[in-house]
């Protein structure tokens, strides 16, 4: 109109979120999602596994020196040849856990030494976990009968593992009950050596024992992580992408006379 003037201003949407408010409400809900898997993993964890440090050599290569395992807290019964266990035995260590490899099962017989090898019923057991070189004794034992509800355990390093050679002369003839068994160690996590590998040379006697389900604690904390940190980090960097694809804003300007 004749006379009149208007102010052409750049449009803007004034308090709308940067990157939509669909944008954030994903990534609230990411958020909220990873935090439960996150702190579920964790107490999961706590549950199942408890953490024990090894204080001598006799599981190397296995397990070293002072190194930090997570073993899965397990009843005996459920205990199967070739699992690394946690026990307790006053006749072996007063007021403090053990760690060996159960090698026989009450009723099995055991024995060594066959062309180097330990024998369990007969059958001779291939031990690749052993030290590089190394024979399954130092010195031949002789045959035992394990007992029902009692396992025989070895340490894998044989020549200075105090275990159940070293207790032959007991009236249980260095077996354990399976009743003392408190866990059964799935992996070494300080320094991080990861999942114990199976022993598999067993199989010709039987099952394994299935592995714990700490990898999947570990995949569930790994994606919680994942999930809080890139939930949160979406409203940052949507408002500064959003800051840089922005047009300038132009300054007001009178409308000439139409």
């Amino acid at each position: 109109m004749s006379g009149e003037s208007t102010i052409r201003t750049a449009e803007t949407r004034a308090g709308a979120p940067a990157g939509g408010r669909l944008g954030h409400r994903l990534s609230g809900l990411a958020v909220a999602l990873g935090l439960v898997l996150f702190l579920g993993g964790f107490v999961w964890g706590a549950v199942v596994y408890r953490p024990y440090t090894v204080p001598t050599g006799s599981m190397t290569p296995t397990i070293g020196v002072g190194d930090r395992v997570l073993a899965q807290r397990v009843d005996g019964a459920d205990v199967r040849r070739g699992d690394v266990v946690v026990f307790q035995d006053k006749t072996w260590v007063s007021n403090a856990p053990v760690v060996k490899r159960v090698v026989a099962v009450g009723g099995d017989t055991v024995a060594c030494c066959t062309d180097g090898k330990l024998t369990v019923n007969g059958k001779q057991i291939d031990e690749p976990y052993l030290p590089a070189g190394s024979l399954a004794e130092i010195t031949d034992f002789p045959t035992v009968k394990v007992p029902e509800g009692r396992l025989f355990l070895l340490g894998d390093e044989r020549r200075g593992s105090l275990d159940s050679t070293a207790h032959l002369t007991d009236a249980a003839s260095g077996t354990v009950a399976r009743s003392a068994v408190s866990a059964r160690v799935d992996a070494v996590v300080w320094p991080w050596d990861g999942m114990l590998k199976r022993p598999t040379g067993f199989e010709i006697l039987g099952p394994l024992s299935e592995p714990g389900p700490l990898r999947m604690i570990m995949a569930a904390v790994i994606a919680g992580a994942v999930l809080v940190l890139g939930g949160g980090a979406y409203g940052p960097v949507a408002k500064r992408l959003g800051g840089r694809s922005r047009p300038a804003a132009r300054t007001a300007e009178p409308a000439g006379v139409r």
